[in-house]
């Protein structure tokens, strides 16, 4: 998923983002509000970890902009301010969850795979889709018990694409979501990662589908057996 983190503390930022960058997400890093606030009028992003205290444009105030313009980011405060008020003030302006600094990087993962949900009406972090079964937390796909060998990038095509199930999804919406601003892939990168994951999933009823000229599409074909032949990749040790 594509997140934009924005804090101006640079070893925090690098060790956040390092860390998001591990478990397969496309993360940007912006320290400045006011340059966090017009790279959110251009680009879309799945999710925003954002301080309140940052220069040029400080966090509630970026924030109160964003929503003013109709934008419904799903939005992670990162404050290192113990006072109440501040909380109130984050989730009265927009926020849709708040961090105290100090936190624990597992805290962070957790509350960051809640808000990545929401948008897709998801209530747990398990799916069970097509026979397969998707664990968010655990980045870990299974069929009928056993794992399947899905490199980050493709497992986070997999979520992509699951997470709007029906609904054809642009090459270009896939690389804005797998692939970060400093990273130079082309188009082609998409293809190569779509015929990766077919493969995978070929013993499944997950069927991903090339809509010609525009993109891709998953749906459960519940009537379509899987493909002969097919079977399960040994997963990584």
């Amino acid at each position: 998923m594509r997140i934009l983190l924005v804090e101006d503390d640079p070893d925090l930022a690098e060790a956040v983002t390092r860390r998001l960058r591990r478990q397969g997400h496309a993360v940007d890093w912006q320290s400045d509000g006011r340059a966090a606030f017009e790279v959110l009028g251009y680009e879309p992003f799945d999710l925003l970890l954002l301080d309140i205290g940052l220069p040029g444009m400080d966090g509630l105030t970026l924030l109160t902009q964003l929503r003013r313009q109709g934008n419904k980011t799903p939005v992670l405060m990162l404050t290192a301010r113990a006072d109440i008020e501040d909380r109130v003030n984050a989730l009265d302006v927009g926020a849709d969850d708040y961090l105290d600094k100090p936190f624990d990087f597992r805290e962070l993962d957790a509350r960051c795979r809640a808000l990545l949900r929401r948008p897709q009406g998801q209530a747990s972090g398990v799916w069970e889709v097509g026979g397969l079964r998707i664990d968010s937390a655990a980045r870990k796909v299974s069929w009928q018990g056993d794992d399947l060998d899905l490199p980050n990038r493709e497992f986070s095509l997999l979520e992509v694409l699951v997470g709007r199930m029906g609904r054809v999804v642009s090459k270009e919406d896939i690389a804005s979501r797998l692939f970060n601003f400093d990273e130079d892939v082309g188009l082609n990168a998409i293809e190569v990662y779509v015929g990766r994951l077919r493969k995978k999933l070929a013993m499944s009823q997950l069927r991903i589908t090339t809509v010609r000229s525009v993109g891709y599409r998953a749906d459960v074909q519940a009537d379509v057996p899987a493909q002969e032949g097919a079977a399960v990749p040994p997963a990584q040790a």
